[in-house]
């Protein structure tokens, strides 16, 4: 049976299948490939899915819900300072659900699912048959928690989600097909309506393999469209509050005219736009240029540089070392989004597939991968940020470090840091910081184990990404080959998804500190485990030790203490090496009594 590959778009979403051996995409019942993602939920009857419910948000905006992507897998903390048209609240776990008008309310996953409906519906009737498998489409940076509300979205449509695709991989599958070198580096540029994504992949004979991605969640063409929109609205009131403070009815109206001139504008150099009756007998036209538009662009545009040189980097590429850059995204069709491309990357742009269309194209090739229609392609994902758990003294201990090719699993064994230590936290945590507080907590598991002396338990840590990026923890005690495994349904993250692009950015701002940080805490570990075992030695046998040697220690043990309260990375570290210098000959007076009480006892 064919896999459907679906682009669940934060505006708009297409369905494909493999037919016949060709990949498709299918056309709803008025001819259109594209379907806005957009639902309006009428006071009675059934949700109306597309772009009818486009066509009701000017008459009863709050009932129409539209960039519900931007909501999946989130709390309501994370979204409480955007704006959205329609009411949000939060279940009791604190996350979003949209508030309908009576009273009931919906997850983003079921609203989702409504599309995901709409969309089977759409490929049941062109392809003639029951299908109830797929292929979907993410932003890369998507979260283990909005995966796994994709795949519930899914779920909830009928559908079962074979598999979870990056979307700018999903775009490089779809230019695959057409690419007639065997080996290729390839830069994918895409900026959507919602999202921005930058991946850097080689393809190898015919296998496709993800170098590092990196993007930013919250920047599109949505947010050029803002500008526009603000920019028409200053110019129709200067006197007033921004649009932003105005009703949902009259937002709507600037930002449909904002997008519509944006669209004619990468054609004309100039647009006018007409806005009768905005109050009662009030009209508006303004001649808009492609100059203006370009200048409240540009900065927007201008954000994705660093993400894609920070891509690069991480790819260890430079510019000169790409064979081609694809645009993806409809908001790639602007010339000045085109432009840049080209200055940035110092080469011209390969335009030749649509980019509205590519992403989808992608996943209804992966999807016949998956189910052997296609053959000759392999693809290989990377998860984007290190994933480890906090190990003693607060430091993060990576497990399996970013840009890891997936699927993947690593692992290693723990012990009880401290004697009579009868349980093990295990905080799982996301991120490029060296110290665990700077991370993000995804979960946590408490294993218990047999008491005992420290450094007598076991315990083996195992992460495991499946080819979706969803991440499963195992943990097991050794001794009693007790399993405890970590399901992670949701990223307890209550910070906003921004943070996400920003976490790298962050890595090597405090790269310095960070690292002298993670330095002294390890230093000081080190001095915590020398300094009882020397006081322990000497009251042992330190008598056995000459004037010269015991003075040494102690000195140096006075240096060590001293330099803990420092907070000097380098001086605590030269003071236990030069503590443990000085008790050489301590060590090796214990070892020969060591020895000796052994032969004893025998």
């Amino acid at each position: 049976m064919a896999i459907l590959g679906i682009d669940l778009g934060t505006t708009n979403s297409l369905i494909g299948a493999v037919d016949s051996g060709f990949p498709i995409l299918l056309a709803n019942a008025e001819g259109h490939r594209s379907i806005p993602s957009a639902i309006h939920f009428p006071e009675s009857g059934d949700p109306i899915v597309g772009a009818a419910a486009l066509r009701q948000r000017a008459l009863s905006p709050e009932r129409v819900v539209t960039s519900v992507k931007r909501l999946m897998g989130k709390r309501l903390s994370e979204v409480e300072q955007e704006h959205y048209p329609y009411p949000l609240v939060a279940d009791d776990e604190g996350f979003v659900r949209i508030a309908l008008g009576d009273g009931g309310s919906l997850s983003p996953e079921e609203v989702s699912a409504l599309i995901l409906k709409e969309l089977k519906a759409t490929a049941e009737a062109a392809m003639g048959t029951p299908m109830d498998q797929a292929v979907i489409t993410v932003p890369a940076y998507f979260n283990d928690a909005q995966r796994q509300a994709t795949k519930r979205a899914g779920a909830l449509a009928g559908l079962t989600v074979d598999r979870i695709v990056n979307e700018p991989t999903a775009a490089a599958l779809a230019f695959g097909l057409h690419k007639s070198k065997d080996h290729a580096r390839i830069a994918v540029y895409d900026l959507g309506g919602g999202t921005f994504d930058i991946s850097i992949l080689e393809i190898r004979e015919g296998v496709f393999q993800v170098l590092s991605t990196n993007g930013d969640t919250y920047l599109g063409g949505d947010d050029i469209d803002h500008a526009i929109a603000e920019h028409l609205w200053t110019t129709y009131q200067p006197n007033q509050s921004s649009l932003a403070e105005q009703d949902a009815t009259l937002q709507i109206k600037f930002r449909e005219e904002a997008e519509a001139a944006k669209k004619a504008l990468s054609e004309a150099t100039e647009h006018l736009v007409r806005m009768p009756f905005i109050k009662k007998d009030k009209h508006f036209e303004h001649a808009l240029t492609r100059e203006t538009v370009d200048r409240l662009a540009r900065p927007i545009v201008d954000r994705t540089k660093a993400l894609c040189l920070r891509a690069l980097h991480d790819a260890k590429l430079d510019l000169d070392q790409l064979d081609e850059v694809l645009l993806v995204g409809g908001s790639t069709r602007m010339p000045l989004v085109r432009q840049f491309v080209t200055d940035l990357f110092q080469q011209e742009a390969n335009t030749s597939q649509h980019p509205d269309e590519t992403v989808a194209m992608g996943a209804v090739i992966q999807g016949g991968i998956l189910s052997g229609s296609l053959r000759n392609l392999v693809l290989l994902d990377v998860t984007p940020l290190s994933l480890g758990i906090e190990s003693f003294g607060g430091l993060m201990n990576v497990i399996i470090p970013r840009n890891t090719t997936i699927p993947a699993k690593a692992g290693e064994m723990f012990t009880n840091a401290m004697p009579d230590q009868s349980s093990m936290l295990v905080r799982v945590l996301q991120g490029e910081r060296e110290m665990a507080r700077d991370n993000w907590e995804l979960g946590q598991v408490e294993v218990p184990f047999e008491a005992g002396p420290k450094g007598s338990a076991r315990i083996g840590v195992q992460f495991q990404i499946d080819e979706n990026g969803i991440l499963e923890v195992l943990t097991r005690d050794t001794k009693t080959n007790k399993d405890t495994v970590l399901e992670i349904k949701h990223a307890a993250v209550d910070v906003d998804d921004k943070r996400v692009e920003a976490m790298i950015s962050e890595s090597v701002d405090h790269a310095f500190d960070d690292m002298s940080e993670r330095v002294f805490t390890e230093a000081k570990l080190k001095s915590e485990e020398l300094l009882p075992a020397v006081d322990q030695a000497l009251a042992l046998i330190g008598d056995q030790l000459d004037y010269g040697e015991r003075h040494a220690i102690l000195d140096a043990t006075a240096a060590v203490k001293q330099a803990v309260a420092s907070n000097d990375a380098n001086q605590l570290k030269q003071a236990n090496t030069t503590l443990d210098d000085a008790t050489q000959q301590l060590a090796a007076l214990l070892m020969q009594k060591a020895l000796a009480d052994a032969n004893a006892g025998t």
